[in-house]
């Protein structure tokens, strides 16, 4: 998949600007990898912190070897069953991968994504992308075009525009030892698929509380709307305590009634996991543009994607 748009965009990563991509998760802001100048221009755009890593983007195999140093056994076997897709690897760098990339560790983030554009830019430009969500730091992540011009408005940089993001949920992180496999970030991959591609390794959990950033979305607050955020077990209990306020409500497959409740989207009225991912971060996009005094958001079930979800809203409600 070649178009004129594509080729421009390869121009310009070429040429050292940033260029926003799509993929089944989220939008990208995507620059050269090696070029330092255009990596800093990720950051200062983003309004980042430089602790906070970058996930390198490739297009083959053979691109992975390039940015890493060792390939474990196992995280050959999660890419050759989620590759291309939305998994994360955390391995060993190369001595030319950039600091800045890296925030200054011995480790690299790198995926595969499952998008045509995505992956036609990077044949196109021959070399990998680092890319973190397009959207300003700690604000939702942008699953739309729209999105992301809302959030960068005249600052917004070339943009390819792939339409809704298939996933809208970023990718599951994981890095490895000698123990097993650890999930640094809960995402579009649960750890229960990776569990069943991984047969008899045991598959463990990190979380910001016991293990350093080291992969983006590790930092306690993050995906967040500018509105207070609430995330609750008990929606109809808060609601009450909120009366004379101007509030929204997110909840996954129920509707609540109260005099308070301003703006209401529920995210899947069927109780499916995968349609409350993908419309998750759009809900959140549309309730925080009617700037309410209040956003409550569900808790939802803490299995499968449910687990994703409320990491996300955890992160978003912290003050």
């Amino acid at each position: 998949m070649t178009s004129p748009e594509i080729v421009n965009a390869a121009k310009l990563l070429k040429e050292g600007s940033l260029v926003v991509m799509p993929t089944e998760t989220v939008y990208g802001l995507a620059a050269n990898i090696y070029n330092d100048s255009a990596v800093r221009s990720i950051f200062e755009l983003k309004g980042r912190p430089s602790n906070n890593p970058l996930i390198v983007h490739i297009h083959s195999f053979e691109q992975l070897q390039e940015v890493v140093r060792e390939i474990p056994a196992m995280a050959i076997t999660l890419a050759e069953e989620f590759w291309p897709g939305p998994l994360t690897l955390v391995l060993e760098k190369q001595d030319h991968i950039s600091e800045l990339i890296t925030a200054g560790g011995a480790t690299v983030a790198v995926r595969m994504p499952n998008h045509p554009i995505a992956l036609a830019l990077l044949k196109e430009t021959g070399f990998p992308l680092a890319a973190p969500s397009a959207n300003p730091s700690n604000y939702i992540s942008p699953t739309s075009a729209e999105n992301v011009r809302r959030g960068f408005g005249d600052r917004t940089p070339f943009l390819l525009d792939g339409g809704p993001c298939e996933k809208g949920l970023e990718s599951t992180v994981v890095g490895f030892k000698a123990d097993g496999v650890y999930i640094y970030r809960h995402g579009a991959i649960t750890r229960e698929a990776l569990a069943s591609v991984l047969k008899d390794v045991e598959v463990h959990s990190l979380t910001a509380e016991t293990a350093a950033p080291a992969s983006p979305g590790m930092l306690l607050k993050h995906y967040s709307p500018k509105s207070r955020l609430i995330h609750t077990p008990n929606i109809a209990a808060q609601l009450k305590e909120f009366e004379g306020s101007s509030v929204a409500v997110l909840s996954f497959n129920k509707e609540y009634s109260h005099p308070a409740i301003e703006a209401q989207l529920i995210l899947s009225r069927e109780g499916n996991m995968e349609e409350a991912a993908r419309n998750l971060y759009s809900a959140l996009h549309e309730l925080d543009a009617k700037t309410p005094d209040i956003i409550l958001a569900e808790v939802f079930p803490d299995t499968g994607l449910g687990i994703a979800i409320n990491d996300r809203l955890r992160r978003a409600a912290e003050k």
